[in-house]
């Protein structure tokens, strides 16, 4: 396969996203398996239904949605069967698509009650299990359980890009969607999210959640669509990666806007109840700037 400018972007981001010798802060998470429980000292919050649910509260979310979500399986040229669960927004109008980009650990019930609330809020949401035909038997994230962070390594930047490129042409078919897209994504997602961006000229849209930044300065060049990052201050690891970003998307007029909020961690949409209530709050804002960028490029 050739190698493209964008393929060597994202080849130079795997390399960041997960920097060996370095603490994982969800590390206490696996995919395929329960979430565990909040420490003792950090009492479960009480779900604030206009975001989506923390780790602990998906589940529940999920059993009680009135939305249309189902399963599907999308061909990969390779005979794969990539896993992908859609959620159907309540409107008579087209809608816009948007593809949820799973952290490291995977496709799981927070990756979907994300996907969920994205289509409350409006949109065709597409959560794609990117670890498809990787596990034991031909399975994805559920299969592979707490080999689902070493294996997601393996995958190759044309694998990605391929992958995502699948879902988004499935979702513009949709008879509901109005042929507009953006992609959102979380920690290793938000890395991917960026780099999609790259990668995909005709995205409308990038948001990237506590992912790294191009760490290539020359992949800027190929972005067409706007990108809106957010971030916990407390994510000295990934926020490095930021002034890059805000620097090369500048000098080429392109429109980059990174939120920080202070006192908050990474993956604060997942932990709500921790630092104190950061998370919470930085949770709350971003959602809402996030809902305003998607309603601005998708409609």
């Amino acid at each position: 396969m050739r190698t493209t400018p964008a393929i060597l972007a994202l080849a130079l981001l795997f390399s960041t996203a997960s920097l060996p010798g370095q603490e994982d802060p969800h590390a206490h998470h696996a995919a395929g398996v329960a979430t565990p429980a909040p420490a003792a000292t950090v009492p479960p919050l009480p779900p604030n239904e206009a975001i989506p649910p923390d780790a602990d509260g998906a589940k529940a979310a999920l059993a009680k949605s009135p939305r249309h979500g189902e399963w599907i399986d999308l061909p990969l040229a390779d005979g794969t069967k990539l896993l992908t669960w859609v959620v159907y927004p309540e409107s008579k109008a087209r809608a816009g698509v948007v593809v949820v980009i799973h952290e490291i650990y995977g496709l799981t019930d927070w990756v979907r009650g994300v996907a969920d609330q994205l289509a409350e809020d409006g949109f065709i949401a597409l959560a794609p299990d990117l670890l498809s035909g990787l596990g034991p038997n031909g399975g994805g994230s559920e299969a592979l359980g707490a080999d689902v962070t070493k294996t997601i390594r393996t995958l190759t930047p044309e694998q990605v890009a391929a992958r995502l490129d699948v879902v988004r042409a499935h979702a513009l078919k949709l008879p509901a969607a109005n042929g507009k897209s953006a992609s959102v994504g979380y920690c290793w997602g938000g890395s991917m999210s960026f780099a999609y961006a790259v990668a995909q000229p005709k995205l409308d849209g990038a948001v990237v959640y506590y992912g790294s930044s191009p760490a290539e300065p020359a992949a800027y060049a190929k972005i067409a669509a706007p990108v809106l990052g957010f971030y916990g201050a407390d994510d000295a690891r990934v926020n490095a990666t930021i002034p890059m970003a805000e620097a090369e998307m500048k000098e080429l007029g392109k429109p980059f806007t990174a939120h920080l909020y202070e006192g908050a961690g990474h993956g604060f949409l997942r932990q709500q109840a921790g630092r104190e209530g950061a998370n919470r709050k930085a949770a709350e804002k971003a959602w809402a700037a996030t809902l305003a960028f998607l309603r601005e490029r998708l409609k």
